[in-house]
Formats: structure tokens, C-alpha cells, sequence
């Protein structure tokens, strides 16, 4: 992307972005790469960047390992290898094989089923493959430690065998003769020592000249002596050629084993940039993590829609802060090319402004930012941007000089895939003169299709924004009431600027601020106060909106509620329903099987039965329930004789019959649809519906 002026990426605080993202990095081929970000301008590279930060992303959510825990710094050691005759040391080595061991974690981490998961990420082995051969060369010749191996050679395991007989023929020499002076009270405290490679005793400075042997030196205090005695010297000389010989078959072999993995120095050195570059991506992970980063769509095309979008460095410092940071939300399109911000000073218009170029860096350069996911960012292949005072001293510039040289450069050099920004649009010059020239740059650069943000105080700015297609006004929202800015972007409608309302808020002379309104145009105060009214009144609209929302959420939520309840309650009555009708099929079931038995026991009494008749007697009783018709109609005629039916409602003191039973009770106490009876010596509850309301014949008779 090109950038003008060339510190614009500065301007809009880029470079605190990319400071932060090389924080996260571990390895100095990520930072490298964070601390010289590259702003993208094709799609592919973008949406790739950005998915694979997302991915990343994702794994930390998920609480997911991924096996790139190792920090690698190998450039200088992986360059050597590329050189003949370059040796590496056995450490230097078992980090190669660590690199190579990390980047064969990575290979069998991705799955059939992480690859689709994963396909951003997993696009970065795409091109690469892993070599097992490096670790078997390795563990050929050293051991976990970074030592070569004894079996690394047959020269170097002769050698060390000889080393290990040679020492523990010293070590028992050593020990009677240590013995022996000791017995002799020649030995100083320290007993034995070795000094420049070679076995010796130490004894007191007096004693020195009565043991044969070669003195190697004195301790700091001159009282001790080390000497190696005359009967250990041969011996000594034999381990020093052994262990000479032992120095260089290692020297061979590790330059054998550089040699050996310089085959495969290119790889390695692709790995080695592959593992920098997974740690650059947990790095974006990292960073979106902490302002709550997220993927937004990108398209190739001159766009941007941006919904709840935050400054993530002002996002970052409020958290600090506990301190709420306010969303903007902006779209600027074809039919909308240019927003041209009003309002209050300090009132958040250049913060606005900057959010928006920082985000735009940020996508295309493949970092998640935080917006809502719905956003979606264009592609713009330069960036201008105009902030702040720039005048200049080197070319004897003014304020509003330079501020022109600027505009000219963004009116000839401005195009469809230019994003620009410019702050105070003709401050610095007569406000008529300057707002008409204004007004002229505007027009220019709609003419261009240049897509861009442009704040002001300009009047005749506002009005013709309002009347000019292409164009929008944007206000920031201010409390008159509280005179305190909100902080707060409303697109569609112009911005006043409270000249007099923030000199009342810091304590202006009231008779001042009244003089200086009585020197303003009558119509210019009377379009401000109308700017003022407007903006409360949309204020005041937009809270009513956002409360009528909240009703209307509130109630589709009840909603929801009322028919979860109706659902449950048919479901339980269903159930209840359910249960009804299997307790009366289990009893009907019951009452069968009773039959059945009843009917086979009838069935062995007529075979043996004399008497037919008696038996085909209870028969009938027993299937067609004669006993029990019987039974009721005798109970019936019973009670007619003593009571009769009369109408009239059942009352407290009345005689009631049961319809089920045919028993004969007094009224209690009436309980809304029931009755308390009672029948003999005992109350019991019964529906009015069961009820029917009797009295004695005599009574009636």
C-alpha cells in the first residue's frame, strides 16, 4: 500500500500496533516480521493472514495445544552449514535436532480432521516435508546430552576403553599413595587435586622435597604443595595421549556429522522460518486476545462497513482504566464516498477518524480487529492522510500553505482505490475564503471516487454536505444538559460546534459570551441553535428507540416463556391423561385374569360336579355380573323406601345421596365444587356433581 505522507502509518498510530504485536513474539524471525508489518493489497494474502490469526485464535479458546512450544534463534547456526569445512558443536547440534523434532510434532498434529479445521494454518507445511533422516543421523552420533555417542565410531570406542582401564589403574595407584603419605602425616588438607589435566597430591609446603615426583604448583597461601608423584607419571602421560585422541575423534566425527546434515541445510532452514512463522501467527492470536479481536469479511473492492468498531489502543487503555470505550459505527460506499464529521472540540471527531485508517491498516496487514463480524473491509491500494499542524520550517511553509501543498497532492494523485483522511478540511485561513476552497477540494475529490473522512467547523461545509450527493454529515453527539461530549458518532445530520455552551461549561464571563453572540450573524446563531435543538431531539428519539427495543425484546422474550409454559403444562396433562388410561387398561387387565381363573376353576367343578345346573348357575353370575345387579338393585330399593329425590341445590344441613354408592350422608360445609358428607360416623369429600338431594319419605308424606 502506498502511504502519503510517508509517516501516515505513524499519524495513525500503526507503529504503537506493530510494538505490541512484536511483544508477543518469541523468536527473532516473528519479531523481525512484526516490527516491519506489511500492508497487503491483494485479497488472497489478506483473507489468508487473517484466517490463520483467527484459527490461532481459536485454539486458545478452545484451550487447544498446538506443538510450538520451542523458541529458535538459528539463523547463524544454520548459515555455518551451508559453509564446507564448518563444525558445529555437539549442543549446537541437538538444537537442530530439536527444531527438526518440533516441526515433526507440527506434521503429525494436523490430522485428516485438523486439516479441515485448520486449513490456514496447515497451508504453511503445504510446501515443505519432514525429513527423519536429521534425527537418525543425530541419534547415530549423539547421545540426549549433546555427547558423542562411544559406539559413534570403533576408533573412538577402543580409545575410550583404554581411557576407562588406564584411569582405574591410576585411580587404584593413586589411592596407596595417598594412603602411604597420609600414613607419613605428609598430606595437606585437601589431599588430591587435579591440575592442568593431571592427577596430584597435595601436601604441606615443608613435606614437598621428600616425595619424588614433578610439582605443578602452590596453593594461594603457599602452605599447600601439588605434586604428581614419580610413580603415577607414566601413567598420566598415557591418559593425556588418550584423551588427545579421544579430542579429536570427536572433532572428526561432529565435523562428519555438520557435513552429513548440510545436505539438508536449505530444509532446515525452512523449518526454521516455517516455526517463526507459526510463532508470528500465535503472536496476532496473542494481541487479539487482549483488545478482543475478531474476523471480519474483506472484499476487493473500494467498501468499508465497520459495526461497533473500537480504537484497540484506546480499547486497550480504558480496560486498564475500567472505563467503557464507545463503538462507532460508519459505511462508506459508492452512493456515500465521503463522511464529513462536525462537533464539539475534543469531542472524539479525530479519534473517529483515526479508528477507522488504523483499522484499515490493521485488516490489511492480516490482524483481526475489534469490530462486530458482521464488518466488512475493502481493499485500498494507497492511504493519504492530513492531521494536525504541518507547517514547515525547512520550506518556509505556513500552516495553511502546507495544508494546501497536501490537498493538491490528494486531488491529482487520488483515485477509486484511495482512502484518505483529512482533519480541520481549510483551517488556518480566512473562515470564507477557506471554507469555499474547501468546498472546491471536496467536489475534486468526489469527482475522483476517492472514498475518505474529513472533519470541520465549517458551516457552508455542513449545508452543502447535506445537499451534495456522495457526501453525508456525521455529528458527535454532546450533552448540553451535562456539557460534556459523548464521545458518540451520529451518522446523517450535521454537528454543532457549542462554541458557547463549552465557554459557559469552563466559566466564561456570562456578559462576554453575550457580547460575542450579539457579533454573530443572526442566521448563523439561529442554524446553530437549530443544529443544537436537532441533535438532542435525534438523541432523545434514539434513547426512546433503544428503550422500544428493549420492550419489544422484553416481550418476545415473556413470549417465549408463556408458550414454553402452555407447552409444558399440555405435556403434562398429556402424561397425566396417559397414566389415567394405564392404570384403567391395568385394572380391566386385572379384572380378565380374574375371570380367566375364576371360569377354569368352574370349568374342573363341572367336570366333576353332579350337578350341572348349580354350576352353570354361578356361571352366569360370574359372566354376566347378575349378582351384582342384583346386589345394587336390592340397595336401591332399600333406599327409595326410606328416602325420595326432591330438586333444589345442595345446602349446608341438607340430606344428599351418593350416585356412585347409594349412601346416604348430611351436608358439612360445601368446599367451591365439592361437599363435605357426613355418611354414618365418618366425613368424607365428594363432588357436587355426585350428589343428589334427598328426604325422608315420612316428611314428604
Amino acid at each position: 500500500m502506498r502511504l502519503f505522507p510517508e509517516n501516515a502509518d505513524a499519524q495513525l498510530e500503526f507503529n504503537k500496533i506493530t510494538g505490541l504485536l512484536a511483544a508477543h513474539c518469541r523468536s527473532d524471525h516473528a519479531k523481525q516480521k512484526a516490527i516491519r508489518l506489511r500492508i497487503h493489497t491483494k485479497k488472497e494474502f489478506i483473507r489468508l493472514e487473517l484466517q490463520q490469526s483467527y484459527e490461532y485464535l481459536q485454539l486458545f479458546q478452545h484451550q487447544q495445544y498446538f506443538p510450538n512450544d520451542h523458541v529458535f534463534n538459528l539463523s547463524k547456526k544454520l548459515h555455518l552449514l551451508k559453509i564446507p569445512g564448518a563444525i558445529l558443536s555437539g549442543e549446537e547440534i541437538m538444537e537442530i535436532r530439536l527444531l527438526t523434532e518440533s516441526i515433526e510434532k507440527i506434521f503429525r498434529w494436523f490430522h485428516a480432521e485438523r486439516i479441515a479445521a485448520y486449513p490456514g494454518l496447515h497451508s504453511l507445511l503445504q510446501e515443505t516435508w519432514y525429513e527423519k533422516q536429521i534425527i537418525e543421523w543425530i541419534d547415530q552420533v549423539l547421545d540426549e546430552r549433546g555427547q558423542v555417542r562411544d559406539h559413534a565410531s570403533p576408533a573412538l570406542k577402543e580409545i575410550r576403553q583404554q581411557l576407562f582401564k588406564k584411569r582405574q589403574e591410576l585411580r587404584k595407584l593413586f589411592d596407596r599413595i595417598v594412603s602411604r603419605l597420609n600414613k607419613q602425616g605428609f598430606l595437606a588438607e585437601i589431599e588430591e587435586s587435579f591440575l592442568n589435566g593431571r592427577r596430584v597430591v597435595a601436601v604441606t609446603a615443608e613435606q614437598k622435597r621428600a616425595i619424588k615426583g614433578i610439582l605443578h604448583g602452590e596453593s594461594d597461601s603457599r602452605k599447600s604443595a601439588f605434586i604428581e608423584p614419580e610413580e603415577t607419571i607414566e601413567l598420566n602421560n598415557q591418559i593425556y595421549e588418550l584423551e588427545n585422541a579421544e579430542r579429536k575423534e570427536v572433532y572428526r566425527l561432529l565435523q562428519l556429522l555438520t557435513a552429513q546434515l548440510s545436505v539438508h541445510a536449505t530444509l532446515l532452514q525452512v523449518y526454521h522460518e516455517k516455526l517463526g512463522e507459526y510463532d508470528f501467527i500465535r503472536a496476532k492470536a496473542k494481541l487479539a486476545q487482549d483488545y478482543r479481536g475478531e474476523y471480519p469479511q474483506v472484499e476487493d473492492r473500494s467498501f468499508v462497513r465497520i459495526v461497533e468498531a473500537r480504537h484497540p489502543l484506546l480499547l486497550l487503555h480504558n480496560n486498564k482504566q475500567e472505563k467503557p470505550t464507545t463503538p462507532i459505527t460508519v459505511t462508506l460506499e459508492d452512493s456515500q464516498r465521503i463522511l464529513l464529521i462536525s462537533g464539539p472540540n475534543a469531542g472524539g471527531k479525530t479519534v473517529t477518524m483515526k479508528t477507522i485508517g488504523l483499522l484499515q491498516l490493521m485488516v490489511q496487514s492480516g490482524l483481526l480487529v475489534p469490530v462486530h463480524p458482521t464488518s466488512i473491509f475493502g481493499i485500498f491500494k494507497q492511504l493519504m492522510i492530513h492531521i494536525g499542524d504541518t507547517q514547515s520550517i525547512e520550506f518556509e511553509l505556513s500552516t495553511y500553505s502546507s495544508h494546501l501543498l497536501h490537498m493538491k497532492h490528494f486531488i491529482e494523485e487520488g483515485n477509486g482505490r484511495t482512502l484518505f483522511f483529512i482533519d480541520e478540511l481549510g483551517s488556518g485561513s480566512d473562515p470564507n475564503l477557506g471554507g469555499a476552497f474547501a468546498e472546491v477540494i471536496l467536489q475534486e475529490l468526489l469527482k475522483r471516487h476517492a472514498i475518505g473522512v474529513v472533519t470541520t467547523h465549517y458551516l457552508n461545509l455542513k449545508l452543502m454536505a447535506g445537499k451534495t450527493p456522495g457526501i453525508m454529515n456525521g455529528a458527535m453527539a454532546f450533552d448540553e444538559k451535562n456539557l460534556r461530549p459523548l464521545y458518540k458518532l451520529i451518522v446523517g445530520k450535521p454537528g454543532s460546534s457549542y462554541t458557547f455552551a463549552i465557554a459557559e461549561r469552563i466559566g466564561m464571563d456570562p456578559t462576554l459570551i453575550q457580547r460575542a453572540r450579539s457579533l454573530v450573524d443572526e442566521d448563523q446563531y439561529r442554524l446553530d441553535k437549530l443544529l443544537n435543538r436537532a441533535e438532542q431531539d435525534m438523541r432523545k428519539i434514539e434513547q426512546q428507540s433503544q428503550a422500544l427495543q428493549q420492550t419489544l425484546q422484553l416481550n418476545e422474550k415473556l413470549k417465549r416463556e408463556l408458550q414454553h409454559t402452555l407447552e409444558a403444562e399440555k405435556h403434562r396433562q398429556q402424561v397425566e391423561l396417559l397414566k389415567e388410561q394405564n392404570r384403567m387398561s391395568f385394572e380391566k387387565l386385572t379384572q380378565l385374569k380374574d375371570l380367566e381363573r375364576k371360569i377354569k376353576q368352574l370349568l374342573v367343578e363341572w367336570r366333576k360336579a353332579e350337578n350341572k345346573s348349580k354350576v352353570m348357575r354361578q356361571m352366569d353370575l360370574i359372566l354376566f355380573n347378575r349378582g351384582e345387579k342384583q346386589a345394587v338393585s336390592r340397595i336401591k330399593k332399600k333406599v327409595t323406601s326410606k328416602f325420595v329425590e326432591t330438586e333444589g341445590a345442595v345446602a349446608v344441613g341438607l340430606l344428599v345421596m351418593m350416585k356412585t354408592t347409594l349412601q346416604v350422608g348430611e351436608v358439612l360445609e360445601i368446599r367451591g365444587k365439592k361437599a363435605l358428607v357426613k355418611i354414618g360416623q365418618l366425613p368424607i369429600q365428594v363432588a357436587l356433581t355426585d350428589l343428589v338431594l334427598v328426604k325422608k319419605r315420612e316428611e314428604k308424606e
